[in-house]
């Protein structure tokens, strides 16, 4: 059985007439009626009669043509959603983000992809840069917002936010919980709590720049997974934690009833950049139409 073949019949059986259905499938009415007869053959059963007068459907013609219909629209309809998805219209998308990228980049793509794309389902997935870019290596991520940019060149980036301060971490019995600022020199007497590097490399590297460039030394005693652990640390110790800004004032450092404080960074302030990045061999086109829509946002420092 023929696709053309399944087409062929359904003409016949919506014309009733070999001469108009040869005419739309722009066939000879023998090439029309040897189509006819390969299908019969091929399912064992006759679907049409006709004679010098009418052309009719059998009862099997009239059940075959209703089951034809709808092979002929599910075809079709395969057909629309794979050129779609080549051309990135429908399909899926994984995101992975942090925190200044779901409330500054986020919001107004999200809003964009679902007014220009709205058969393309976008999950999110909020992560350190560090498994974002373990994500996109491995393929569960298509998509990642992170700190920093990778230095390989598996990836492709763009910059989305830049100037996002990073700040000290105390608790609240910490001699610098009262200070609206500190210099980064001072850290040279501080005990201090810091994540593995592969955590968020943009971030670390960024501390340690900080340092060099005021000619100290981090004393690095402790080592905290996350913004989280840092703060329950900082809390028992007199020791100092690192976070954004925007990860301080979510979680509330410093307001009341907070065990922990973040205190401003000056001389140098440490910032970083928010970037997108994605697979230099990336196929899947949701990707691009991602990007277009954050494209159009108004992204730039972040002061807050």
């Amino acid at each position: 059985m023929e696709f053309r073949h399944l087409v062929s019949f359904i003409t016949i059986a919506e014309e009733l007439h070999f001469g108009r259905a040869a005419q739309r499938l722009h066939l000879t009415q023998p090439s029309l009626s040897a189509q006819l007869q390969k299908l019969e053959k091929s399912l064992g059963v006759r679907l049409v009669a006709r004679n010098s007068h009418e052309v009719r459907l059998t009862p099997a013609g009239r059940e075959f043509e209703l089951q034809a219909r709808q092979i002929v629209a599910h075809l079709d309809r395969a057909a629309r959603s794979a050129k779609a998805t080549a051309e990135g219209r429908i399909g899926s998308l994984n995101v992975g983000y942090n925190l200044p990228a779901s409330r500054h980049v986020l919001p107004d793509a999200l809003s964009r992809m679902t007014e220009l794309h709205p058969d393309i389902v976008v999950s999110l997935w909020e992560k350190r840069t560090g498994p974002q870019l373990a994500g996109l290596a491995d393929g569960s991520l298509d998509l990642a917002l992170v700190y920093g940019h990778p230095s390989t060149a598996d990836f492709r980036y763009r910059r989305l936010l830049h100037r996002v301060p990073l700040v000290a971490v105390v608790g609240r019995r910490h001699r610098w919980a009262d200070r609206p600022g500190v210099p980064f020199a001072e850290l040279q007497n501080q005990d201090c709590v810091l994540f593995d590097r592969e955590q968020c490399p943009a971030m670390y590297d960024e501390i340690l720049r900080s340092a060099a460039a005021t000619r100290i030394s981090l004393n690095i005693k402790h080592t905290a997974d996350d913004p989280g652990a840092t703060a329950h640390m900082v809390s028992v110790r007199p020791v100092v934690g690192f976070a954004s800004l925007p990860r301080a004032v979510s979680m509330g450092m410093g307001a009341t009833g907070s065990s922990s404080v973040a205190v401003k960074l000056f001389d140098p302030i440490p910032t970083l950049d928010v970037y997108a990045v994605w697979r230099a061999e990336e196929s899947n086109p949701a990707v691009s139409l991602f990007l277009e829509c954050v494209d159009s946002a108004d992204l730039g420092a972040l002061t807050a």
